[in-house]
């Protein structure tokens, strides 16, 4: 496969809906909107919201709710879920979901998908979730959920049935990357937060496609963590809020996301900031020349036809500057 420039790459934005120390869930639903129209007049693709439970820092668990929102308040950019954790959820109740969305909104909802619980093992049983891993159960929920839409049940999903409403699978690792490969279906992987597992899981999905309705050729979107600003020097102070989150989910603290601090050094330990320095290593950090020649080698690394842009930063006018610098990147 030929390496693509990145002005033909697509960009779009996944939206963690941040809950800052000092603020409130509906601050952050305020912010997401805000953001969201800005990124729609900036020329992105596609805004993701992604399903998380017990996670302070992150508003966004009722995840079709949270893309509701949006799509009430923007005009044109596609929106959907990065993603819906299947087995969290009866695969009608995704179907009625998102068919719902789909007919409030045509041709502008994505249904991404995960297998993960997207919380610890407790709140996964709180939402009823079997903790027994079965490698069958995912690619079954799916079938199901996808037969729902098609009309291929007795059982019938009102909104929803006969939609054309594209699914998406997610993955940090090979599993789902190699069903997507064989369903043919677009795949999206989490080199924001597992850059190790990247090159393997986009080869095994390329090497396993196979050809369906929905798609001719393989579709990749990686995930990537950007922080933008105007100097370097204020792109590194910034990304320590990110550094800082995942911190947390070390300590397991869960504290809600940190503004950021002059020196690491003083708040993790050596150790820590070895194991953090791998998780994060994929991450896009600097000024608007910095960023652009590191996208411009990932996607080269990646091959990848979209990326899905990832900014947790503390103060939200930073995070729209942010964004807007990729976007003036996208344009040149």
């Amino acid at each position: 496969m030929s390496v693509k420039a990145l002005t033909n790459t697509k960009f779009s934005v996944l939206d963690l809906a941040p809950v800052i120390e000092g603020g409130t869930p509906a601050d952050s639903f305020r912010n997401t909107v805000d953001l969201a129209q800005h990124v729609e007049k900036w020329g992105f693709t596609r805004y993701w919201m992604a399903e998380h439970h017990n996670m302070p820092f992150i508003a966004s668990s009722a995840t079709s709710v949270a893309i509701s929102h949006v799509l009430h308040n923007t005009d044109s950019i596609r929106v959907g879920s990065g993603g819906v954790m299947l087995p969290n959820h009866a695969p009608l109740v995704v179907a009625e979901q998102f068919g719902t969305l789909e007919t409030l909104f045509p041709g502008r909802v994505d249904l991404g998908l995960g297998r993960a619980p997207g919380t610890d093992g407790m709140t996964a049983r709180a939402l009823r979730r079997n903790l027994d891993s079965d490698p069958n159960e995912f690619p079954a929920m799916l079938d199901e959920l996808r037969g729902y839409f098609a009309g291929d049940h007795h059982i019938h999903a009102i909104p929803g049935e006969g939609l054309d409403i594209p699914v998406w699978l997610l993955g940090s690792s090979g599993f789902s990357a190699q069903l997507a490969g064989q369903l043919g279906l677009p795949f999206s992987f989490a080199s924001h937060f597992s850059p190790n597992n990247t090159r393997g899981a986009l080869n095994l999905y390329r090497s396993s496609f196979q050809p369906s309705e929905v798609l001719d050729d393989p579709y990749v979107m990686v995930g990537v963590n950007v922080i933008a600003a105007d100097t370097d020097e204020e792109a590194e102070k910034l990304a320590t809020s990110l550094q800082q989150q995942f911190l947390n989910l070390v300590r397991n603290t869960n504290h809600l996301l940190q503004p950021p601090v002059d020196n690491m050094d003083e708040v993790w330990t050596a150790q820590e900031k070895a194991a953090l320095r791998q998780q994060l290593g994929a991450s896009i950090i600097g000024s608007k020349e910095t960023v652009r020649d590191q996208l411009e080698k990932f996607q080269a690394e990646t091959e990848a036809d979209e990326l899905m842009v990832i900014s947790q930063i503390y103060d939200h006018s930073a995070r729209l500057h942010s964004y807007e610098i990729v976007s003036e990147i996208m344009s040149e």
